[in-house]
Protein backbone atom coordinates (compact mmCIF):
# COMPACT_ATOMS: atom_id res chain seq x y z
CA UNK A 1 0.00 0.00 0.00
CA UNK A 2 1.16 3.27 -1.21
CA UNK A 3 1.36 6.47 0.97
CA UNK A 4 0.54 10.07 -0.76
CA UNK A 5 0.15 13.34 0.13
CA UNK A 6 -0.98 16.16 -2.06
CA UNK A 7 -1.81 19.35 -2.16
CA UNK A 8 -2.80 21.34 -5.32
CA UNK A 9 0.36 23.80 -4.95
CA UNK A 10 2.70 21.28 -4.80
CA UNK A 11 5.69 21.34 -6.51
CA UNK A 12 7.13 18.61 -8.63
CA UNK A 13 10.44 17.19 -9.78
CA UNK A 14 11.67 15.06 -12.83
CA UNK A 15 12.25 11.76 -10.05
CA UNK A 16 8.64 12.45 -8.96
CA UNK A 17 10.04 13.50 -5.56
CA UNK A 18 7.67 16.28 -4.66
CA UNK A 19 7.72 19.72 -2.52
CA UNK A 20 4.27 20.14 -0.19
CA UNK A 21 4.52 23.03 2.21
CA UNK A 22 8.15 22.70 2.24
CA UNK A 23 8.20 19.11 3.47
CA UNK A 24 10.04 16.76 0.58
CA UNK A 25 7.50 13.72 -0.12
CA UNK A 26 7.50 10.90 -2.93
CA UNK A 27 4.96 9.40 -5.29
CA UNK A 28 4.55 5.73 -6.17
CA UNK A 29 2.98 4.46 -9.02
CA UNK A 30 1.06 1.38 -8.83
CA UNK A 31 2.83 0.38 -11.94
CA UNK A 32 5.10 2.35 -13.85
CA UNK A 33 5.28 2.37 -17.58
CA UNK A 34 8.25 -0.06 -18.52
CA UNK A 35 8.92 -1.49 -21.30
CA UNK A 36 5.84 -0.25 -23.10
CA UNK A 37 3.72 -1.32 -20.03
CA UNK A 38 2.26 -0.58 -16.88
CA UNK A 39 1.29 -4.08 -15.41
CA UNK A 40 -0.86 -5.52 -18.36
CA UNK A 41 -1.66 -2.44 -19.58
CA UNK A 42 0.26 -0.95 -22.78
CA UNK A 43 1.45 2.28 -22.21
CA UNK A 44 3.79 5.52 -23.39
CA UNK A 45 4.43 7.89 -20.66
CA UNK A 46 2.08 7.68 -18.84
CA UNK A 47 1.85 5.48 -15.18
CA UNK A 48 -0.82 3.70 -13.27
CA UNK A 49 -1.96 5.15 -9.94
CA UNK A 50 -5.12 2.99 -9.20
CA UNK A 51 -7.64 1.29 -10.70
CA UNK A 52 -11.30 0.24 -9.72
CA UNK A 53 -13.37 -2.68 -11.02
CA UNK A 54 -16.83 -2.26 -12.54
CA UNK A 55 -17.69 -4.96 -9.52
CA UNK A 56 -16.48 -2.74 -6.91
CA UNK A 57 -17.94 0.47 -8.56
CA UNK A 58 -21.59 -1.02 -8.94
CA UNK A 59 -21.56 -4.98 -8.33
CA UNK A 60 -22.64 -7.54 -11.15
CA UNK A 61 -23.84 -6.30 -15.02
CA UNK A 62 -22.02 -2.69 -14.38
CA UNK A 63 -21.07 -0.75 -17.10
CA UNK A 64 -18.81 2.52 -17.19
CA UNK A 65 -19.73 5.57 -19.64
CA UNK A 66 -18.89 9.11 -18.78
CA UNK A 67 -16.98 10.93 -16.57
CA UNK A 68 -15.74 14.29 -15.11
CA UNK A 69 -13.99 16.03 -11.92
CA UNK A 70 -14.40 18.39 -8.94
CA UNK A 71 -11.41 20.04 -6.84
CA UNK A 72 -12.58 21.22 -3.81
CA UNK A 73 -12.21 25.08 -3.88
CA UNK A 74 -11.98 25.01 -0.02
CA UNK A 75 -9.25 21.98 0.51
CA UNK A 76 -8.42 21.59 -2.79
CA UNK A 77 -9.12 17.86 -2.38
CA UNK A 78 -10.10 16.02 -5.85
CA UNK A 79 -12.34 13.59 -6.58
CA UNK A 80 -13.79 11.59 -9.71
CA UNK A 81 -16.92 11.39 -10.44
CA UNK A 82 -17.47 8.48 -12.47
CA UNK A 83 -20.55 7.08 -14.47
CA UNK A 84 -22.01 4.01 -14.93
CA UNK A 85 -25.60 2.11 -16.46
CA UNK A 86 -26.81 2.96 -12.68
CA UNK A 87 -25.84 6.35 -11.97
CA UNK A 88 -22.83 8.17 -10.67
CA UNK A 89 -20.09 7.06 -7.97
CA UNK A 90 -18.13 9.35 -5.97
CA UNK A 91 -14.29 8.65 -5.48
CA UNK A 92 -11.71 10.62 -3.80
CA UNK A 93 -8.43 10.68 -5.38
CA UNK A 94 -6.46 13.21 -3.61
CA UNK A 95 -4.27 10.08 -2.29
CA UNK A 96 -4.36 8.98 -6.50
CA UNK A 97 -2.36 5.82 -5.23
CA UNK A 98 -5.37 4.96 -2.76
CA UNK A 99 -8.55 6.21 -4.74
CA UNK A 100 -11.40 5.50 -2.29
CA UNK A 101 -15.33 5.15 -3.22
CA UNK A 102 -17.59 7.63 -1.04
CA UNK A 103 -20.52 6.34 -2.78
CA UNK A 104 -23.07 6.54 -5.49
CA UNK A 105 -26.20 8.73 -6.63
CA UNK A 106 -28.12 5.98 -8.28
CA UNK A 107 -29.87 6.26 -11.31
CA UNK A 108 -33.03 8.88 -10.77
CA UNK A 109 -35.32 6.34 -13.21
CA UNK A 110 -34.11 3.20 -14.99
CA UNK A 111 -30.78 2.53 -15.66
CA UNK A 112 -28.63 3.11 -18.84
CA UNK A 113 -25.83 2.91 -20.76
CA UNK A 114 -25.55 6.49 -21.18
CA UNK A 115 -25.01 8.93 -18.66
CA UNK A 116 -23.31 12.50 -18.39
CA UNK A 117 -22.46 14.67 -15.81
CA UNK A 118 -20.71 17.99 -15.60
CA UNK A 119 -19.67 20.23 -12.78
CA UNK A 120 -20.36 24.26 -12.15
CA UNK A 121 -19.84 25.91 -8.89
CA UNK A 122 -19.43 22.63 -6.80
CA UNK A 123 -22.71 21.27 -7.92
CA UNK A 124 -23.03 18.03 -10.11
CA UNK A 125 -25.44 18.21 -13.40
CA UNK A 126 -26.21 14.55 -14.45
CA UNK A 127 -28.28 13.32 -17.50
CA UNK A 128 -29.15 10.05 -18.76
CA UNK A 129 -31.03 8.94 -21.80
CA UNK A 130 -32.82 6.70 -19.15
CA UNK A 131 -36.57 7.36 -19.64
CA UNK A 132 -38.22 10.11 -17.85
CA UNK A 133 -34.46 10.79 -15.99
CA UNK A 134 -34.40 14.67 -16.20
CA UNK A 135 -31.15 16.40 -14.75
CA UNK A 136 -30.05 15.16 -10.94
CA UNK A 137 -28.54 18.41 -8.97
CA UNK A 138 -26.09 17.22 -7.13
CA UNK A 139 -24.09 19.45 -4.06
CA UNK A 140 -21.02 17.92 -3.90
CA UNK A 141 -19.57 19.81 -1.10
CA UNK A 142 -21.80 17.19 0.94
CA UNK A 143 -18.94 14.65 0.06
CA UNK A 144 -16.30 16.58 2.28
CA UNK A 145 -18.76 15.07 5.56
CA UNK A 146 -18.58 11.43 4.02
CA UNK A 147 -17.85 9.61 7.86
CA UNK A 148 -18.56 5.87 6.59
CA UNK A 149 -18.11 5.29 3.35
CA UNK A 150 -19.34 4.38 0.80
CA UNK A 151 -23.29 5.71 1.15
CA UNK A 152 -26.17 6.03 -1.20
CA UNK A 153 -26.66 9.41 -2.25
CA UNK A 154 -29.73 11.38 -2.91
CA UNK A 155 -30.19 14.42 -5.46
CA UNK A 156 -30.55 17.73 -3.59
CA UNK A 157 -33.18 18.67 -6.59
CA UNK A 158 -34.76 16.55 -9.87
CA UNK A 159 -35.41 18.63 -12.93
CA UNK A 160 -38.10 17.17 -14.85
CA UNK A 161 -38.50 20.12 -17.97
CA UNK A 162 -37.14 17.53 -20.00
CA UNK A 163 -36.96 13.59 -19.89
CA UNK A 164 -34.37 11.70 -21.32
CA UNK A 165 -30.89 13.80 -22.99
CA UNK A 166 -28.08 12.31 -24.19
CA UNK A 167 -25.26 15.22 -23.12
CA UNK A 168 -25.05 17.61 -20.92
CA UNK A 169 -22.69 20.78 -21.55
CA UNK A 170 -21.43 24.04 -19.49
CA UNK A 171 -19.92 27.20 -19.70
CA UNK A 172 -18.13 27.59 -16.19
CA UNK A 173 -17.97 31.40 -16.76
CA UNK A 174 -21.76 31.64 -16.77
CA UNK A 175 -24.42 30.34 -14.56
CA UNK A 176 -25.97 28.30 -17.61
CA UNK A 177 -26.08 24.25 -18.29
CA UNK A 178 -27.11 23.36 -21.60
CA UNK A 179 -28.45 19.60 -22.18
CA UNK A 180 -27.90 18.50 -25.66
CA UNK A 181 -29.74 15.09 -27.42
CA UNK A 182 -32.84 15.20 -25.48
CA UNK A 183 -36.13 13.94 -27.43
CA UNK A 184 -36.16 14.70 -31.32
CA UNK A 185 -40.22 15.50 -30.87
CA UNK A 186 -39.59 18.31 -28.32
CA UNK A 187 -39.38 22.45 -29.12
CA UNK A 188 -35.70 22.49 -30.26
CA UNK A 189 -35.91 18.70 -32.21
CA UNK A 190 -32.94 17.83 -29.40
CA UNK A 191 -31.16 20.97 -30.01
CA UNK A 192 -29.09 22.61 -26.75
CA UNK A 193 -31.59 23.68 -23.99
CA UNK A 194 -30.92 26.66 -22.43
CA UNK A 195 -31.37 26.60 -18.24
CA UNK A 196 -30.58 28.89 -15.96
CA UNK A 197 -28.73 27.39 -12.44
CA UNK A 198 -28.14 30.67 -11.00
CA UNK A 199 -30.21 29.14 -7.77
CA UNK A 200 -29.29 25.35 -8.70
CA UNK A 201 -32.45 23.98 -6.63
CA UNK A 202 -34.98 26.53 -8.90
CA UNK A 203 -33.05 26.03 -12.61
CA UNK A 204 -35.17 28.32 -15.10
CA UNK A 205 -36.04 27.39 -18.40
CA UNK A 206 -34.94 30.28 -21.01
CA UNK A 207 -35.01 28.88 -24.19
CA UNK A 208 -32.76 26.70 -26.48
CA UNK A 209 -31.57 26.56 -30.42
CA UNK A 210 -33.41 24.04 -33.05
CA UNK A 211 -30.97 21.97 -34.11
CA UNK A 212 -30.32 18.63 -32.90
CA UNK A 213 -26.59 18.64 -31.02
CA UNK A 214 -25.05 14.90 -30.08
CA UNK A 215 -22.66 17.32 -27.97
CA UNK A 216 -21.28 20.60 -27.44
CA UNK A 217 -18.86 22.97 -26.14
CA UNK A 218 -20.12 26.74 -24.67
CA UNK A 219 -17.61 29.04 -24.21
CA UNK A 220 -17.15 32.81 -23.17
CA UNK A 221 -15.22 33.39 -26.46
CA UNK A 222 -11.91 35.04 -26.27
CA UNK A 223 -10.24 34.20 -29.56
CA UNK A 224 -9.09 36.28 -32.78
CA UNK A 225 -12.73 37.11 -34.06
CA UNK A 226 -12.77 40.42 -32.29
CA UNK A 227 -15.79 41.35 -33.49
CA UNK A 228 -17.14 38.10 -31.37
CA UNK A 229 -15.04 39.04 -27.98
CA UNK A 230 -16.64 38.32 -25.29
CA UNK A 231 -19.63 36.41 -26.34
CA UNK A 232 -20.82 33.09 -25.70
CA UNK A 233 -20.61 30.81 -28.42
CA UNK A 234 -22.03 27.38 -28.93
CA UNK A 235 -20.19 24.87 -30.92
CA UNK A 236 -22.46 21.96 -31.43
CA UNK A 237 -21.24 18.54 -32.88
CA UNK A 238 -24.55 17.76 -34.88
CA UNK A 239 -24.48 14.16 -36.60
CA UNK A 240 -23.49 15.64 -39.89
CA UNK A 241 -21.80 18.91 -39.11
CA UNK A 242 -20.42 21.80 -36.60
CA UNK A 243 -22.48 24.68 -35.90
CA UNK A 244 -21.36 28.03 -34.35
CA UNK A 245 -24.08 29.80 -32.03
CA UNK A 246 -23.81 32.66 -30.56
CA UNK A 247 -25.99 32.47 -27.59
CA UNK A 248 -25.15 35.62 -25.77
CA UNK A 249 -28.93 36.84 -25.88
CA UNK A 250 -30.99 33.38 -24.99
CA UNK A 251 -34.02 34.65 -26.44
CA UNK A 252 -32.51 34.98 -29.84
CA UNK A 253 -29.62 32.50 -30.90
CA UNK A 254 -28.26 33.66 -34.12
CA UNK A 255 -26.16 30.62 -35.94
CA UNK A 256 -23.50 32.10 -37.19
CA UNK A 257 -22.08 29.70 -39.24
CA UNK A 258 -21.48 25.44 -40.10
CA UNK A 259 -19.41 23.25 -41.73
CA UNK A 260 -18.68 19.22 -42.68
CA UNK A 261 -15.79 17.41 -43.91
CA UNK A 262 -15.54 14.81 -46.37
CA UNK A 263 -16.21 11.56 -45.50
CA UNK A 264 -18.44 12.12 -42.54
CA UNK A 265 -20.42 9.70 -40.80
CA UNK A 266 -21.34 10.94 -37.45
CA UNK A 267 -20.41 14.17 -36.31
CA UNK A 268 -19.49 13.57 -32.27
CA UNK A 269 -17.52 15.55 -30.37
CA UNK A 270 -14.85 18.58 -30.40
CA UNK A 271 -13.18 21.12 -28.23
CA UNK A 272 -11.24 24.10 -28.95
CA UNK A 273 -7.56 24.53 -28.64
CA UNK A 274 -6.70 27.11 -25.42
CA UNK A 275 -6.69 30.10 -27.91
CA UNK A 276 -9.71 29.29 -29.64
CA UNK A 277 -7.74 29.15 -33.02
CA UNK A 278 -8.61 25.71 -33.61
CA UNK A 279 -11.46 22.99 -33.15
CA UNK A 280 -10.52 19.67 -32.94
CA UNK A 281 -13.51 17.35 -33.59
CA UNK A 282 -13.88 13.32 -33.81
CA UNK A 283 -16.16 11.54 -35.97
CA UNK A 284 -17.72 8.54 -34.17
CA UNK A 285 -18.34 6.34 -36.89
CA UNK A 286 -15.78 7.07 -39.94
CA UNK A 287 -13.40 4.26 -39.00
CA UNK A 288 -16.34 1.72 -38.54
CA UNK A 289 -17.51 3.12 -42.10
CA UNK A 290 -14.83 3.83 -44.27
CA UNK A 291 -12.23 1.70 -42.96
CA UNK A 292 -9.81 4.42 -41.78
CA UNK A 293 -7.09 4.61 -39.31
CA UNK A 294 -8.07 7.20 -36.52
CA UNK A 295 -9.21 10.25 -37.79
CA UNK A 296 -9.29 13.88 -35.94
CA UNK A 297 -10.23 16.66 -37.79
CA UNK A 298 -8.51 19.82 -37.31
CA UNK A 299 -10.99 23.12 -37.96
CA UNK A 300 -9.54 26.92 -38.67
CA UNK A 301 -11.52 28.92 -36.49
CA UNK A 302 -9.99 31.85 -36.65
CA UNK A 303 -13.24 33.71 -38.45
CA UNK A 304 -16.54 32.08 -36.71
CA UNK A 305 -18.21 33.55 -39.07
CA UNK A 306 -16.18 31.27 -41.97
CA UNK A 307 -14.57 28.22 -40.31
CA UNK A 308 -12.39 26.23 -42.32
CA UNK A 309 -11.21 22.33 -42.46
CA UNK A 310 -7.41 23.09 -41.50
CA UNK A 311 -6.06 19.07 -41.89
CA UNK A 312 -6.94 15.75 -40.89
CA UNK A 313 -4.64 14.06 -38.38
CA UNK A 314 -4.63 9.64 -38.84
CA UNK A 315 -3.65 7.52 -35.74
CA UNK A 316 -1.83 4.40 -35.51
CA UNK A 317 -4.66 2.03 -34.87
CA UNK A 318 -8.53 1.71 -36.16
CA UNK A 319 -10.00 2.11 -33.19
CA UNK A 320 -12.82 4.59 -32.65
CA UNK A 321 -12.27 8.18 -31.14
CA UNK A 322 -14.97 9.07 -28.67
CA UNK A 323 -14.74 11.92 -26.42
CA UNK A 324 -11.53 14.72 -26.37
CA UNK A 325 -10.00 17.54 -24.54
CA UNK A 326 -7.57 19.76 -24.42
CA UNK A 327 -5.27 21.16 -21.46
CA UNK A 328 -2.01 23.22 -22.65
CA UNK A 329 -0.72 21.90 -25.73
CA UNK A 330 -2.10 18.74 -25.70
CA UNK A 331 -5.70 17.09 -26.65
CA UNK A 332 -6.74 13.68 -24.65
CA UNK A 333 -8.52 11.90 -26.81
CA UNK A 334 -10.54 8.60 -25.36
CA UNK A 335 -9.94 6.25 -28.06
CA UNK A 336 -12.10 3.01 -27.36
CA UNK A 337 -10.01 0.04 -27.54
CA UNK A 338 -6.66 1.95 -27.90
CA UNK A 339 -7.40 3.98 -25.21
CA UNK A 340 -6.07 7.37 -23.95
CA UNK A 341 -3.66 8.54 -26.42
CA UNK A 342 -2.57 12.23 -26.03
CA UNK A 343 -1.26 14.12 -29.28
CA UNK A 344 0.47 17.23 -29.45
CA UNK A 345 -0.56 20.56 -30.68
CA UNK A 346 2.06 22.55 -30.63
CA UNK A 347 2.74 22.40 -34.29
CA UNK A 348 -0.77 22.79 -34.28
CA UNK A 349 -0.76 25.83 -37.07
CA UNK A 350 1.81 23.73 -39.34
CA UNK A 351 -1.02 21.44 -39.88
CA UNK A 352 1.32 18.79 -37.92
CA UNK A 353 0.12 17.06 -34.60
CA UNK A 354 1.54 13.98 -32.97
CA UNK A 355 1.44 10.89 -30.71
CA UNK A 356 3.42 11.46 -27.52
CA UNK A 357 1.94 9.39 -25.36
CA UNK A 358 -1.23 6.55 -24.79
CA UNK A 359 -2.64 4.62 -21.74
CA UNK A 360 -4.62 1.79 -22.82
CA UNK A 361 -7.02 0.17 -20.61
CA UNK A 362 -8.50 -2.35 -23.63
CA UNK A 363 -5.32 -4.33 -23.69
CA UNK A 364 -7.12 -7.36 -25.54
CA UNK A 365 -7.05 -5.76 -29.17
CA UNK A 366 -7.53 -1.72 -30.58
CA UNK A 367 -10.08 -3.26 -33.36
CA UNK A 368 -12.58 -1.20 -34.35
CA UNK A 369 -15.70 -1.87 -31.92
CA UNK A 370 -17.70 0.00 -29.39
CA UNK A 371 -15.30 -1.13 -26.61
CA UNK A 372 -12.82 0.57 -24.20
CA UNK A 373 -12.44 3.89 -23.13
CA UNK A 374 -15.63 6.34 -23.06
CA UNK A 375 -13.91 9.36 -21.53
CA UNK A 376 -11.29 11.09 -20.10
CA UNK A 377 -10.71 14.08 -17.43
CA UNK A 378 -7.12 15.43 -17.27
CA UNK A 379 -8.00 18.94 -15.86
CA UNK A 380 -7.22 18.38 -12.13
CA UNK A 381 -4.21 20.90 -10.63
CA UNK A 382 -2.30 17.43 -9.60
CA UNK A 383 -1.57 16.39 -12.62
CA UNK A 384 -3.79 13.04 -12.16
CA UNK A 385 -5.88 11.95 -14.95
CA UNK A 386 -9.14 9.93 -14.68
CA UNK A 387 -10.72 7.38 -17.21
CA UNK A 388 -13.42 5.88 -17.68
CA UNK A 389 -13.87 2.57 -19.36
CA UNK A 390 -16.90 0.46 -20.50
CA UNK A 391 -15.52 -2.92 -20.42
CA UNK A 392 -12.62 -2.77 -17.22
CA UNK A 393 -14.16 0.54 -14.83
CA UNK A 394 -11.84 3.76 -13.44
CA UNK A 395 -8.37 4.27 -13.95
CA UNK A 396 -6.11 7.08 -12.27
CA UNK A 397 -3.00 8.18 -14.25
CA UNK A 398 -0.31 10.53 -14.59
CA UNK A 399 2.27 11.47 -17.21
CA UNK A 400 5.91 9.21 -16.14
CA UNK A 401 8.14 11.39 -14.22
CA UNK A 402 5.58 14.90 -13.46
Amino acid sequence: MFLVFFIATMGCSENGIFNVNDKTVSITPLEECKNGFAGQYPCNNYDLLDYISLEDLGGANTEGNDCWGWTDPLNKKEYALMGTNKGITFIDITNPTEALILGTLPTRTENSPWRDVKVHNSVAYIVSEATGHGMQVFNLEKLRNVTNPPVVFQSDFNYTGFGRAHNIVINETKDYVYPVGTSRSGTYKGGPLFINVQNPLNPIAEGGFINYSHDAQVVTYNGPDTEHKGKEILIGSNEIEVVIVDITDKSNPIKLSSISYSNAEYTHQGWFTEDFKYFILGDELDELRKGLNTKTIIFDFTDLDNPLHYFDHFGNTSAIDHNGYVKGNTYYQANYTAGVRMLDLSNIRNKSISEIGYFDTYPENNNTTFKGVWSVYPYFPSGNIIISDINSGFFVIRKSGS
